[in-house]
């Protein structure tokens, strides 16, 4: 919460403000996302407007979670924009149009989360050219670059060898 007591309400009033805060439980997606109670710096500029208090400024911090691929852990940083009108309490605005203020007070969490949600990355990569899992063993193919198997026939399969064979011959006439 931020307390915008000093900033009066005059139109065109503004201040700027740097704070650290500790990140809310699941900031994030389920493959990658910002630990809970890991800090988040802000720097912010608040400016008085009509209708309210327009806050604009930047979010960042630490993102952790695992590769789409390889399922390796990994560690990245984010830097999000906020931008975001919170009108006063006895504003005629809808709820639905803009954020509401509870009396001098601005709650950040809900434009801080739609902001850093959105700039996840849907699949996070340790590397861009990150080869990903065997099929059939589950090796890190990263790890082991010259990786593969034998082409023997999976014992499951084998049953089905034999019909192979019969529809590689040549058809009598």
């Amino acid at each position: 919460m931020i307390d915008t007591h000093e900033l009066s309400r005059r139109a065109g009033s503004q201040r700027e403000v740097s704070f650290t805060a500790v990140a809310p439980a699941d900031l994030g997606i389920d493959v990658i996302g910002v630990p809970e109670g890991d800090p988040i710096q802000f720097d912010l500029r608040l400016e008085a407007v009509v209708e309210g208090v327009l806050v604009t400024g930047s979010a960042s911090g630490r993102l952790v979670g695992e590769c789409a691929r390889c399922l390796v852990d990994v560690e990245d940083e984010f830097l999000a924009d906020v931008q975001e009108l919170y009108v006063y309490p006895e504003s005629d605005a809808e709820p639905d149009e803009a954020s509401r203020m509870e009396g001098d007070l601005i709650d950040l969490e809900p434009a801080l989360r739609d902001q850093v949600v959105l700039a996840l990355p849907f699949q996070p990569l340790c590397s861009d050219d990150c080869p990903g899992l065997c099929a059939e063993c589950g090796a890190r193919l990263a790890d082991e670059p010259g990786h593969k198997h034998e082409d023997g026939v999976d014992p499951r399969w084998s049953a089905l060898s034999g019909l192979l064979q019969q529809d590689e011959r040549p058809q009598d006439r």
